[in-house]
């Protein structure tokens, strides 16, 4: 069984700091059950993403026999080997997720499975980055604001449905695993969080023409969901091009299914 070192950052002397967006965790149930749920491995291709204080990097370490980590903060980055009860099997990468290129560490037949518990204030974008790896990742465990896992995995017809949702949705297998308390953390955020895990499609059940036509609808008419397709769409299809796609014209963009919105924005580039 491993130790898990759930440290409290007032005890290592680092301050959390506002522009990473910081907040460490602490809770050792909280972190038994997220090692649990990645299920780590010895010969996979591990990177954890932020690990801050090794409140979670400590009991991956011991789980796996390497373990590649992502750190923007260098003070945090040069404390992590003395935190870890096998530091020769860590490598530490200081560089911004946000702009790190992914393929570097890529391993003929070892898929990169990440995790990470991500800044709020970067989530989204950092998403999606890491989707465009599709192919060479195997799956993703995050832990983010509750509200934004909700959006990621919701459901048409329901008021979290949106553009996160669907391209999501579209680029691989989401799903809700469990809520964190803010007291799981040090200093506490103002919002309870998530954990969830994705899974990148090694073959889309459903395939776009132009991906970037499909993300350019997707974010146009989520923009105006009160509106119509017919009225937010406006000028964007081609005559007959909701009829083609089986749409209803009068339909809110909330109430489509995902290969609904392929269909549309297939329209677009037919």
């Amino acid at each position: 069984m491993y130790q898990i070192n759930a440290l409290n950052p007032k005890d290592e002397g680092h301050q959390a700091r506002k522009r990473f967006g910081q907040n460490f965790l602490h809770d050792q149930r909280v972190i038994e059950k997220i090692v649990r749920s990645v299920n780590p491995r010895a010969g996979e291709n591990i990177v954890e993403i932020g690990p801050g204080l090794a409140a979670l990097t400590a009991p991956l370490i011991s789980e796996c026999d390497a373990l590649t980590v992502v750190e923007l903060d260098r003070d945090l980055a040069a404390g992590l080997p003395r935190r870890v009860p096998h530091p020769e099997r860590l490598t530490i990468i200081e560089a911004d997720a946000l702009k790190y290129d992914f393929t570097q560490l890529f391993q003929v037949d070892k898929p990169l499975r990440i995790v990470g518990n991500l800044p709020y204030n970067i989530s989204t974008p950092l998403l999606f980055h890491l989707l465009t790896f599709d192919g060479q990742v195997k799956d993703m465990h995050f832990m983010l604001q509750k509200e934004v896992v909700d959006r990621i995995t919701a459901q048409p017809n329901t008021k979290e449905y949106g553009r996160l949702s669907v391209m999501i949705q579209y680029y691989s297998q989401v799903t809700f695993l469990f809520e964190v308390p803010a007291g799981a953390f040090n200093p506490p955020p103002k919002v309870t969080s998530a954990v969830f895990r994705l899974e990148p499609h090694a073959n889309k059940p459903i395939v776009a023409q132009d991906e970037k036509a499909l993300a350019r609808l997707v974010a146009h008419v989520f923009t105006q969901r009160r509106k119509t397709l017919r009225n937010s769409l406006k000028g964007m299809l081609p005559e007959g091009g909701f009829e083609r796609a089986g749409v209803d014209p009068m339909a809110r963009p909330e109430t489509l299914s995902l290969g609904q919105f392929v269909a549309l924005a297939d329209q677009m580039v037919a």
